[in-house]
């Protein structure tokens, strides 16, 4: 595993936050141009520091219930005025290493709110399981404009959901069987957007078991403009973990929470 935060070349201040311990992953991205974006951010990772122990050995519910209180502690940030309501907000994507209930089984539940990324890397191929809730997110997918149109649109930094925005949060979540060895890259917009997708998984292909590899991803980032604050976080499981069942994912009492889930196209 390896986890590297960087304000960057141009911001003065770092709105990301980071957990990565086992069993949490995970990358905050304090909305900019928000009130206590940083304060936002860095509070969700310490709620989600306290909730779930390092070591723990937790359920999804116990996650969505992090989640949960996360935003609460995000919504408590904002602060009224005569000019109105100034609301804190911020990303929250990345893996948590969970209990099937009831099975011993382990999943890695994917988890995103916002447009912080999570990446699956098998080696090759570098696949994004997440989908980003933003404006030109929204756009594509209505096929109003190209990918190519998307890095230049000027509403590529307009985040349609975001923790603390709203007194019930709407989760994505994807439940994956832990089988050998497998690597997830979650890393905050200031990383994605400097870096194409071909050009991180070139680092990957080139740096393979690379403790350092955060550190090298945020290196070419910074190398790459570094306009935005960067964090990127590379975990690996290995084939030495307990055989699943590859055939059936355990939905926790709250099938709602993946029922509604986008799925990948």
């Amino acid at each position: 595993m390896s986890a590297r935060t960087d304000t960057g070349r141009v911001r003065a201040v770092n709105e990301d936050a980071v957990l990565a311990r086992n069993p949490v992953f995970v990358v905050a991205d304090g909305m900019g141009g928000h009130a206590r974006g940083d304060l936002a951010s860095s509070s969700a990772v310490q709620v989600l520091h306290e909730r779930i122990p390092e070591g723990a050995q937790v359920t999804p519910n116990d996650v969505l219930d992090a989640v949960s209180a996360a935003n609460d502690a995000v919504r408590a940030l904002s602060t009224a005025d005569a000019s109105g309501v100034a609301v804190a907000g911020t990303t929250l994507s990345g893996v948590v290493v969970v209990n099937g209930s009831g099975t011993g089984t382990r999943y890695w539940m994917i988890i995103n709110i916002g447009d912080s990324r999570v990446y699956g890397w098998d080696g090759a191929r570098l696949t994004q399981l997440s989908v980003d809730h933003s404006a030109v997110q929204e756009l594509l997918d209505a096929g109003a404009i190209s990918a190519d149109e998307a890095g230049g649109h000027p509403e590529r930094n307009v985040i349609t959901r975001a923790l603390g925005a709203a007194d019930d949060i709407d989760v994505d979540v994807w439940m994956l069987p832990v089988d050998g060895e497998q690597t997830f890259l979650i890393c905050s917009d200031g990383l994605s957007k400097e870096l194409r997708d071909d050009e991180i998984a070139a680092i990957l292909r080139e740096h393979p078991h690379d403790h350092r590899l955060a550190d090298v991803l945020t290196e070419a980032a910074i190398a790459a403009g570094g306009r935005d604050n960067i964090t990127a976080v590379v975990v690996s499981s290995w084939p030495t973990w307990p055989e699943d069942d590859r055939d059936t994912v355990e939905r926790p009492v709250r099938q709602q929470y993946l029922e509604d889930t986008r799925p990948r196209v």
